[in-house]
């Protein structure tokens, strides 16, 4: 058994309540999390956790906030709409938190967000896409919209891989239809490219192969491929199996150490948008993936980092408003201008609540993520209404 399964095993073993280090006196900032330990997205749960940790640690070694220690209270969701809306109702009523970081996947989140919102509990998404999300004054998202990150696709296809045939292969949910929507919005502007074939596959799917063929008779420059680690890395290595020999370009669902664990070398070279950076340079970035790779001994991923991201912007927030006060909280959130996070410089949110913030584009050198690129273009990172 890998050390990373059974660091899995572990936080399943435990009881579903996690706190993060030793319990606190009464007199603690609560801040409230969600996230899937168990499940089909547990390593996702598991970075998003454990990166939230770290961050904990850090503003209690400095100080805590308000002049208190901050408690992560963290609940297991299994990415399931059914545990998630309870637990939401447990974190407000029983442990009575004042903000939420909220780890889980779009189902889950959509399904609490607006229960929080009528709290008047500031939430902050760290990866979900869906839109519906941000709808309330006390809901903020810090990764990307779907359609951010399906513009930021096609601009990696169209205008870094100067592709003109593309193929797109994409889940059958909330995650895959925003994706598509941003994709086709962009190649609306771009007739120098074209879509060849759309396909879309249900989330239970694991067989990927008849896809694959369909999308190679198109004969296409490029595949945008979405899905998550446990979708995209065995169609990689399936693909590679029926030579077939195609540019892969995913999106942040696939950016995990899982992915290149499942598909092998059919990885490399593999291309995706997302929002963490591995080659960033700044100090601080540095030393959060060096912490969490010397106490996990895997590599960290960006679902990790935008969560990191998730709970500073919060606790940033919480410092600005010098008060745990709901409403003065989701007002200084909303005026957050130029935050240094580990997902890159954040230059503040929408009136919606939306992330403005540079696209990350990765690749796959070697068996470990890369730097390929990023987007600015203001027109393709700041989301629409």
């Amino acid at each position: 058994m890998s050390k990373f399964i059974k660091s899995i095993a572990l936080v399943s073993c435990l009881a579903i309540l996690c706190f993060s280090g030793t319990a606190f006196a009464a007199d603690t900032v609560k801040i409230g999390m969600l996230a899937p330990l168990t499940g089909f997205a547990a390593a996702d749960g598991f970075s998003a956790y454990e990166s939230v940790k770290l961050a904990v640690e850090k503003v209690n070694a400095e100080g805590g906030v308000l002049g208190k220690k901050v408690e992560l209270v963290c609940y297991d969701d299994a990415a399931d709409p059914k545990q998630s809306v309870p637990l939401a109702h447990k974190l407000i009523g029983q442990d009575r938190v004042v903000a939420f970081v909220a780890g889980s996947y779009s189902l889950p989140t959509r399904a609490v967000s607006a229960i929080f919102n009528d709290s008047e509990i500031p939430l902050v998404s760290a990866y979900a896409l869906h839109p519906d999300i941000t709808k309330g004054d006390f809901t903020f998202r810090n990764g990307f919209l779907g359609t951010v990150e399906g513009k930021g696709a096609a601009y990696t296809a169209v205008t870094m891989l100067k592709a003109k045939k593309i193929a797109l292969i994409v889940s059958d949910n909330d995650f895959g239809t925003t994706l598509t929507q941003g994709f086709e919005e962009f190649m609306k502007d771009h007739p120098e490219a074209k879509i060849v074939s759309h396909q879309k596959y249900p989330m239970s799917e694991k067989d990927f192969k008849p896809y694959l063929s369909k999308m190679k008779a198109a004969d296409p420059d490029a595949v945008f491929f979405s899905g998550y680690y446990f979708q995209v890395g065995p169609a990689m290595k399936q693909a590679k199996e029926m030579g077939i020999k195609v540019q892969f370009i995913g999106e942040e669902g696939a950016d995990s150490p899982k992915t290149i664990e499942i598909a092998g070398d059919a990885a490399e070279g593999f291309i995706m948008v997302t929002n963490l950076n591995r080659d960033d340079k700044r100090p601080f970035v540095q030393e959060f993936l060096k912490a969490y790779r010397e106490r996990h001994k895997i590599e960290p991923d960006m679902v990790g980092a935008s969560a990191y991201d998730g709970f500073m912007l919060l606790v940033n927030a919480i410092k600005q408003a010098k008060t745990t006060d709901g409403p003065a909280v989701a007002k200084a959130l909303a005026k957050t201008a130029n935050y240094d996070g580990l997902t890159g410089l954040i230059k503040g949110f929408t009136p919606e609540g939306e992330v403005v913030k540079p696209v990350q584009v990765q690749t796959v050198k070697n068996g470990l993520f890369r730097y390929y690129g990023v987007i600015t273009d203001p027109k393709l990172i700041t989301p629409s209404k």
